[in-house]
C-alpha cells in the first residue's frame, strides 16, 4: 500500500464470538484494510457506523436485535456512502434476494477465499456491485425478463402476415405480388387462407382487423 493511500475503514458484524473474531483478525491481517469496530447485533451495526464511519460493513445475516437485511436496509438509509457487504453461510434464494433489495452491494458466502474477500471490499468501497459466483446465477434467475411483445393473428405464417401487411396498407394483389415477388394466385391463395384464418367474411373485413391490430401502419397504396 502506497504511504499516501488511506486504508479501507470496515466494521464487522455478526454474532457468534468466535466468527467475529477470526474475520476481523482476518481483514487486519490485509494490506490497506483497517478495521474500526465490530458489532453483535443489528443494532449495534448501525449505531457502531455511525459512531465510526466506516467505508465498508461486512453483514452476517442472522443476528438478534435486528437481522441483517433490516440493518443493511437502515444503514443503506442513514449512510448511503457505506457499503454493506453480505458474508454468511445463507444462500438461499429469498436471503439473497432480500439483502440486495435492502441495498446490500456485496455478497459473499463463509469460507471465501483470502484473496476474494479482499478483492470484494476494495470493489464495493469503490461503488462497485458483488456478488460471489455461486450466488449469481441464481440472482438472475430472481429478475423478471421483459415480456416478449404479443404478435397479432398468431396463426398466420410469416408469408401471411406480409401479406396482410400490405393489403392493410391498402396495396392492390398486383402491388403485393410485385412487392414480394410472388405469382398473383398465390397472392389469391394467401388471402383466401388468412380470411379463413381470422374468421372474416372477406378482404375487406380482414384489411378492417388487420388496422385494429396496429397493422398497415406504412404508406397506403392506390387500393384494391
Amino acid at each position: 500500500m502506497s504511504p499516501t493511500t488511506r486504508p479501507i475503514r470496515v466494521l464487522v458484524a455478526d454474532d457468534h464470538p468466535v466468527v467475529r473474531r477470526g474475520m476481523t483478525a482476518l481483514l487486519a491481517s490485509l494490506d490497506g484494510v483497517e478495521v474500526v469496530g465490530e458489532a453483535a447485533t443489528g443494532q449495534e451495526a448501525v449505531r457502531e457506523a455511525q459512531l465510526n464511519s466506516p467505508d465498508v460493513v461486512v453483514m452476517d445475516i442472522q443476528m438478534p436485535a435486528m437481522d441483517g437485511v433490516e440493518a443493511t436496509r437502515r444503514l443503506t438509509a442513514l449512510l448511503p456512502d457505506v457499503a454493506v457487504l453480505v458474508v454468511t453461510m445463507f444462500e438461499d434464494d429469498e436471503t439473497v434476494v432480500s439483502a440486495m433489495r435492502a441495498g446490500a452491494r456485496g455478497y459473499l458466502l463463509k469460507g471465501a477465499q483470502q484473496e476474494e474477500i479482499l478483492t470484494t471490499i476494495r470493489s464495493v468501497a469503490a461503488g462497485q456491485f458483488v456478488i460471489g459466483p455461486g450466488v449469481a446465477a441464481r440472482l438472475l434467475g430472481h429478475l423478471d425478463p421483459a415480456p416478449l411483445p404479443a404478435v397479432p393473428f398468431p396463426d398466420l405464417t410469416t408469408r401471411e402476415r406480409e401479406v396482410l401487411e400490405r393489403i392493410a396498407q391498402g396495396h392492390s394483389n398486383t402491388q403485393v405480388a410485385a412487392d414480394l415477388a410472388l405469382a398473383a394466385k398465390t397472392v389469391r391463395n394467401h388471402l383466401s387462407a388468412i380470411v379463413t384464418k381470422l374468421g372474416v367474411r372477406d378482404r375487406t373485413a380482414a384489411v378492417i382487423l388487420a388496422r385494429e391490430q396496429g397493422l398497415g401502419g406504412g404508406t397506403p397504396g392506390s387500393g384494391p
